[in-house]
């Protein structure tokens, strides 16, 4: 019997990185036949870094300012991705929107975890446009990335009631 490969994925952040913590652990407890390789920050101070680091997975910041426009940063990114031989790149609360060079580099190979229940409320802010539309359900997406903000194919989604005392 031949074992299946574990993927490498490349997990691009840039807060705290609670949705990176499930990906680690439902890694660590065989839910999933992948292993991080590598998690990338643009913000310096940002927690998904220690996260990973106490998981022994390579933590890198790259700056974005110090790149002359976002094509040189996402250039930057891609090069980190590829030292690491990643086979998936999974966006865990990346606040950037990606260039068109990279999506195209990674064709069917990005998802993003999105904070709500696609095709409703893409973009930004999306807990703060459900209430104000007085939803009853949210949830969360995970998605392919494409050219679009959240427009990719979608891989699955989980739902949960929006209660009246929700803030």
């Amino acid at each position: 019997m031949t074992a299946v490969r574990r993927l490498k994925v490349g997990v691009l952040v840039s807060g705290r990185g609670s949705n990176l913590q499930a990906i680690l652990d439902a890694g660590a407890a065989g839910h999933l036949s992948a292993d991080v390789a590598v998690v990338l920050s643009d913000v310096p101070d940002a927690y998904a870094l220690a996260r990973a680091r106490h998981h022994n997975v390579a933590a890198l910041f790259e700056d974005p300012k110090a790149h002359p426009n976002r094509e040189a940063f996402d250039k930057a990114l891609i090069g980190h991705l590829e030292r690491h031989r990643v086979d998936l790149v999974c966006l865990a609360g990346f606040m950037r929107l990606l260039t068109p060079a990279f999506v195209a580099h990674y064709r069917n190979r990005i998802m993003n975890i999105h904070p709500a229940l696609l095709p409703a409320f893409p973009g930004l802010h999306v807990q703060r446009k459900a209430l104000q539309h007085g939803v009853k359900f949210s949830g969360c997406t995970v998605h392919f990335v494409d050219e679009g903000t959240d427009t990719g194919p979608i891989v699955i989604q989980a739902v949960v009631p929006v209660l009246d005392d929700d803030t």
